[in-house]
């Protein structure tokens, strides 16, 4: 049996939680149809995703088409989850994108087709309730062209549009005019059709047709695209065809591979235990067997980690099944195919993103271990707790989802709460379900704030030893060095004493502790592209403990890094704005006002944005980016298009801004020690 993994996506409300229903209630999968409203659809099984209607997190639903298995991997559509988009990107083998014919294409419609085409992922479109009143068929085709892809191909039409009796009706190949409007659009990336059409002989035949469609949905270049109707199932077995026929599978393993995954999303199961969903690319798995977890570490490097596999439920299909959930618990050997999922136990260590089996058997066309790397969120919110004493239970909870998603982080924040990382704010509400639900936590949030950073700007030795004062508070000695990194490279740890100088827990313990100290620099925000070296240290073989150089390490580490004097930067995110011309002027007010840089602004020349469209690209402060964003719908009439998301960051002028520190304080000594004293009470 072959294996297709594909994503469903679209804007809010669109309609993509409904497609997957109807396609698993038509494979049989499911014995009746859930309702969004209702609250009891298969993906959406969180209580804030039944109240908003969104998907918020990647949920797995499998379902057989013939021999061939089907796992649609249903992804979110609100654009604070982005990166969980991206994330289930990286593996599917294709794509489908759900968009309203009533609504049409929307700006985060446009986001998620510019992902698509830029990496080249095969995709279908599907143009959801063609029976609703005011959808549209022949300018909505002419939009999608202008706004998606040029090189959409139309597989279906619709009769009597905007009712009850709408239909989807596909478009035969065999019929001469049809298979030469779709010649058109792919001859511009098959040489042998436009050769044939230019030179006005004989038309190509549908088989050639067909062949250049499937070879060039294959490659990403051509989006086939299908009308229908979750709701009534028009159009439906159409796009099924295409999804198996257009789309392709996951390529076959080979005996004797090594085990090759990517762990692409974590829940918790019962009693909280972490359960891991994997890609599988080649290898078997079995209970009871030893992995290896590689993930990018703080200096760029590859770091491992290990586990051993509990227990395993391989995602499989179960049609004409009453309430069949797709899983199956396989708890001897299971050979995975090229493209099996499995939920996996016992990797207590796992991340969202980890490569199971060594990085360096991936192979030319799986991800590499950086696959992973998304722009880091901007935002950052205290959670507190709705009743007084569950502080040590929320700060837990949320120090568990950050284990499992590294992009959300939890830091404490004494005397407020615990403070995570978001992309937007929608984000709380679905961090504070998964709280009440998952950890039993009711949890509020206060206002988010921009995260800033500090980068040291120049050189600084200092050093701490034993005997140095009157009193020895710490049977440690401590050298260090700060100098400024590569940009990107994040915190580097280096010796400049030999291995054996210490013992490796002390090593352990100065490294924890240097990584530790600088999530909080000189006014407070974490410090990002910096060298620190271990250029000095001494123990006593008598007194010394790890604890000791734990301790040590944040007074001298935070004095180099005083020495070495950091600059804050402010994140920015690159945007790109689609309007109408006349609309230019205000919108180019507006962005000055909220200190954006425009690097290029012109007539659109792609044909996505329409004819008299007006492109404009540049880059905005983040703590700006909400702002526009509210009041760009009422400056465009609602034609502008805004798409926008984390990229780099600029140096602060004026003001810097500070964040109190919430580790005592290591450049002031008697703070610190208190702070100490206190926490070992």
């Amino acid at each position: 049996m072959t294996t297709l993994n594909i994503g469903i996506l679209a804007h809010v409300d669109a309609g993509k939680t409904s497609l997957t229903e109807r396609l698993l209630f038509d494979a049989g999968s499911i014995d009746r149809l859930g309702s969004v409203d209702a609250g009891d659809t298969q993906t959406d099984t969180g209580a804030i995703e039944r109240q908003r209607g969104i998907t918020v997190r990647t949920a797995v639903a499998p379902f057989l088409v013939g021999d061939r298995q089907v796992n649609v991997i249903d992804t979110p559509g609100h654009p604070d989850f982005i990166a969980e988009v991206e994330r289930a990107l990286a593996v599917l083998d294709g794509a489908v994108l759900v968009l309203s014919a009533v609504e049409g294409v929307q700006p985060q419609t446009r986001v998620l087709m510019r992902t698509l085409r830029a990496l080249r992922l095969p995709t279908l479109v599907f143009v959801n309730k063609i029976d609703r009143t005011g959808a549209r068929e022949g300018q909505l085709l002419a939009d999608i062209r202008h706004k998606l892809s040029p090189r959409v191909v139309a597989l279906s039409e619709v009769r009597d549009a905007g009712s009850r009796r709408a239909r989807a009706e596909p478009r035969a190949l065999e019929s001469a005019a049809v298979a030469t409007e779709l010649a058109e659009v792919l001859a511009e990336h098959d040489e042998g059709l436009l050769a044939r059409l230019v030179d006005g002989g004989e038309p190509p035949s549908p088989d050639e047709v067909r062949a250049a469609l499937v070879a060039q949905t294959a490659a990403g270049l051509a989006h086939p695209l299908y009308f229908g109707s979750a709701l009534t199932g028009q159009g439906v077995a159409a796009l099924v065809e295409g999804i198996v026929g257009l789309l392709p599978t996951a390529p076959e393993p080979r005996a004797g591979e090594a085990v090759r995954g990517t762990v692409f999303a974590i829940e918790r199961g019962a009693g909280g235990a972490k359960v891991c969903y994997v890609r599988m690319r080649a290898g078997s798995l079995r209970r009871g067997q030893r992995v290896s977890l590689h993930r990018a570490g703080p200096g760029g490097g590859a770091v491992e980690r290990p586990g051993r596999v509990t227990a395993l439920e391989v995602v499989r299909a179960a049609p004409k099944r009453p309430g069949a959930a797709g899983l199956g618990r396989g708890d001897g050997a299971y050979a995975m195919d090229g493209g099996g999922i499995a939920r996996v136990w016992g990797l207590a260590e796992a991340r969202v993103g980890d490569q199971l089996g060594h990085p360096a058997a991936t192979g030319a066309n799986t991800p590499q271990v950086a696959a992973f790397r998304f722009p880091p969120p901007t935002l950052e919110a205290v959670a507190v707790p709705r009743e007084p004493g569950q502080g040590p239970r929320l700060h837990a909870a949320l120090t568990a989802l950050a284990d499992q998603d590294p992009l959300i982080g939890a830091r404490t924040v004494p005397g407020r709460g615990t403070a995570v990382l978001l992309y937007g704010e929608v984000q709380k509400e679905v961090i504070a379900a998964t709280l009440s639900r998952d950890f039993g936590v009711e949890a509020e949030f206060e206002p988010s704030r921009v995260r800033y950073l500090e980068r040291p700007v120049g050189r600084a030795e200092a050093y701490e030893g034993m005997g140095d004062r009157e009193e020895t508070l710490f049977w440690a000695s401590v050298g260090l060095r700060v100098e400024p990194g590569e940009p990107g490279s994040g915190v580097s740890y280096r010796l400049g004493v030999e291995l054996g100088s210490l013992p490796l827990a002390f090593h352990r313990a100065v490294e924890s502790a240097v990584r530790d100290t600088l999530e909080q620099g000189v006014h407070g925000w974490p410090v990002t592209d910096c060298v620190v070296t271990l250029y000095r240290c001494g123990f006593s073989s008598v007194m010394s403990t790890a604890a000791d150089f734990r301790k040590l390490t944040p007074l001298v580490l935070m004095r180099a890094v005083a020495g070495a004097g950091c600059r804050v930067y402010e994140p920015y995110h690159a945007f790109e704005l689609e309007l109408p011309r006349a609309d230019l002027p205000a919108a180019l007010a507006l962005l000055a006002a909220r200190g954006a840089e425009v690097v290029e602004s012109g007539p659109d020349t792609t044909g996505e944005a329409g004819a008299g469209a007006w492109r404009v690209r540049g880059a905005l402060p983040a703590r700006a980016v909400d702002a526009v964003q509210r009041r760009l719908p009422g400056l465009t009439g609602g034609e502008g298009v805004w798409w926008s998301r984390p990229s780099g960051d600029r140096a602060v002028t004026g003001a810097v801004p500070r964040r109190a520190r919430t580790d005592g304080d290591p450049l002031d000594r008697a703070a610190y020690l208190r702070h100490l004293a206190l926490r070992e009470r």
